[in-house]
């Protein structure tokens, strides 16, 4: 079971209004979360294949990220996870996961996910000889968790959406098109991959993937709500 980092909740500023931020990462507006809790490291292979009982990932290695599989891929594995486990594990929320990525409560207010220099913290265009790499093999950021910047993009709950900073609400925000999970729709993405530069990294920046694509450099972390279990 991947180890999960208790997040206190709190408020921070969601979004940014530097120069380098996109439409659809502005504007900057306070999100008030409760705490919940997140995956020290993105899922790895060995515990996909454990559960799953099959492994299509590039770059195969037990203790890589587990990718190239799809949104709807990585449900029908929380899914059986869960009915194992007894637990309620998800995806983060778009809030949950950047709240975390930039330190919680005890945030340093760095450019990437635990620190302003990139190589210290992501596996990136600049040192990962495009491919990903073992979970947890760089320093992770406040909160002690690995890879929220660089290595594979991280699929949340989220839909995408251009204006959603415009109209989300400011209390646990989980931006959706619908409750349908079965339908096919763009999600959120978040931080980065190893074939990204520093300039596309930071850790506000956001994408999209349909939820039934697959890619080899997109894979998923886990969390939980406080009062799930």
């Amino acid at each position: 079971m991947a180890d999960l980092v208790r997040v206190e909740g709190g408020t921070f500023n969601m979004g940014s209004d530097l120069p380098s931020a996109r439409k659809r990462e502005k504007p900057v507006h306070e999100v008030e979360l409760d705490t919940f809790y997140i995956a020290k490291t993105e899922l790895s292979q060995q515990l996909f294949e454990h559960i799953m009982g099959w492994n299509y990932s590039y770059f195969a290695c037990e203790f890589c990220a587990v990718n190239n599989l799809s949104w709807k891929n990585a449900q029908s594995f929380i899914l059986k996870l869960n009915t194992i486990t007894g637990l309620k594990l998800n995806f983060p929320s778009e809030a949950q996961w950047e709240f975390a990525a930039k330190g919680g409560n005890q945030s340093k207010g760095y450019t990437f996910s635990g620190s302003d220099n990139i190589d210290e913290v992501a596996w990136n265009a600049n040192n990962a000889q495009k491919r990903s790499r073992a979970v947890a093999s760089l320093k992770p950021n406040e909160l002690g968790l690995y890879d929220m910047t660089g290595n594979l993009w991280e699929f949340v709950l989220d839909d995408m959406s251009r204006v959603a900073y415009q109209h989300s609400e400011l209390k646990n925000p989980v931006y959706s098109i619908t409750d349908d999970s079965s339908k096919t729709t763009m999600k959120v993405i978040r931080g980065g991959g190893y074939e990204f530069s520093a300039a596309e990294s930071e850790v506000f920046k956001r994408d999209g993937a349909t939820s039934n694509v697959r890619m080899p450099d997109i894979g998923f972390r886990l969390a939980m709500n406080d009062d799930a279990n």
